[in-house]
């Protein structure tokens, strides 16, 4: 099996790749991510529907030992069940780490058991991202009408019970700016989560090319630095910083400018 079909090398050391590269949501036009491309490279060929963990292992091993990967990321597609993906990484963190010891942030939507946040860790999982993208209902459901199902109060209890399992700064959420929040609303439930321990990974959304939201336009520069300065500010003073994640998109960095500005809030 060729090595980009299992997953997808990024800069700054990290192994990153979906596992189920499908979703439930994704043939529906009136419940998909108007932003999601998960089924563009699987039509092209460019990658297979599902990644075992023997794939997984074998490829995480060939880069810690060939391209000096430190951590990895496992996303994923949202499949049938109440696990919402849960398990599917569950078992693919745990051959992971039979073969090698690199640090994992596992993705998925909150899982309707909490109890999977225990089975994920178990397995090898060392961070969790679930990831909010929109933080305000309105948007949400305009943006994501499926993923929106799935409520930010459920999303906030699902943090309540994912931080005391892997720790504070190691669950992890992905915001995309400029989707139609406003500056207040990201940074009020940004608060939110840094008082619950869970590090806010806002990042300015890019457009896709063959999505709803292609032509939808990236946010301004001022826009981002007004989120940025008092959320790097906001998550020194909680102690959560970049360097001190484990594994995943908050440790890695490379979507967004927040680790910078992290950086000057403690000069």
């Amino acid at each position: 099996m060729p090595y980009s079909h299992i997953a997808t090398l990024h800069g700054r050391d990290v192994l990153a790749t979906t596992v189920l590269q499908t979703c439930i949501r994704y043939q529906s036009r009136t419940k998909t991510c108007q932003f999601c491309a998960i089924g563009q490279s699987l039509a092209a060929g460019r990658t297979i529907a599902h990644k075992t963990p023997a794939q997984l292992a074998e490829v995480a091993e060939a880069a810690v030992r060939l391209d000096g990967v430190r951590h990895m990321v496992m996303t994923t597609g949202t499949p049938k069940g109440l696990d919402r993906g849960a398990a599917v990484l569950t078992e693919s963190a745990a051959g992971v780490k039979a073969r090698v010891n690199l640090p994992i942030q596992v993705q998925c939507e909150p899982p309707e058991d909490d109890a999977w946040y225990g089975r994920m860790r178990e397995a090898g999982a060392d961070a969790l991202g679930m990831h909010l993208e929109a933080v305000t209902e309105e948007v949400r459901h305009r943006v994501m009408p499926g993923k929106a199902s799935v409520s930010v109060e459920r999303y906030f209890q699902a943090f309540a019970a994912a931080v005391p399992v892997f720790g504070r700064g190691q669950v992890s959420t992905y915001i995309l700016a400029g989707l139609g929040d406003s500056r207040e609303d990201v940074l009020g439930v940004c608060e939110r989560l840094v008082g619950l321990g869970v590090y806010p990974f806002v990042v300015p959304f890019t457009p896709i090319s063959g999505t709803p939201l292609e032509s939808h336009p990236t946010p301004p520069a001022a826009f981002m630095a007004s989120i940025l300065a008092p959320l790097s500010r906001m998550l020194v003073e909680a102690g959560l910083k970049s360097a001190d994640v484990k594994a995943g998109c908050a440790k890695c960095g490379a979507c967004s400018a927040l680790s910078a500005f992290e950086r000057r809030a403690c000069a």
